[in-house]
């Protein structure tokens, strides 16, 4: 098992970030695990809490973990703010291992071969409550990363990479 040691970091400039705590709820689809948490406040991010929260995202798979990007986290953050900062975040899949990826790029063609999901840099949710499509169009309209849309898989793929949309 890696052990992540995570310094204290700052919070981006979000005028909302300096008064309000950054918090998050999550239910993993595949290991039925919950986790309620505050990841950070006060202009700061909680080294533990994102320890926690990089537990909880690895590779269910093979048990592998990374660091998640906080920009991820934030940008969750934010989504779960605009439908009353109360929902869950239904995971479909974060953190990928290089052998994880490998073995779903064979299956479908629509798993990249370089996802950012192998550097912690995106996430496959559903939030409870709220219509993929909502979720879908509230990331697209915060312009912070990449917004993938799964009808048929009911999720969505949020990304820190650059903006763009499919």
């Amino acid at each position: 098992m890696a052990v992540v040691t995570v310094t204290a970091l700052s919070l981006p400039a979000i005028s909302e970030a300096a008064s309000n705590p950054r918090a998050l709820s999550f239910y993993h689809t595949h290991t039925g695990k919950k986790l309620d948490i505050v990841y950070g406040s006060q202009n700061r991010y909680d080294p533990r809490a994102l320890s926690k929260i990089n537990h909880f995202l690895r590779d269910f798979r093979t048990g592998e973990m990374h660091p998640i990007d906080p920009h991820l986290l934030d940008i969750l953050s934010s989504i779960r703010r605009e439908f009353g900062g109360q929902r869950t975040f239904e995971v479909i899949s974060g953190y990928r291992s290089l052998k994880t990826n490998q073995q779903l790029s064979k299956k479908s063609s629509k798993v990249a071969k370089r996802s950012l999901h192998m550097l912690g840099q995106a996430i496959d949710i559903r939030m409870t409550g709220v219509s993929t499509r909502k979720v879908q169009q509230c990331a697209l309209d915060m312009k912070r990363g990449g917004v993938g849309f799964y009808g048929k898989s009911n999720f969505v793929h949020l990304d820190t990479g650059r903006v763009r949309f499919w």
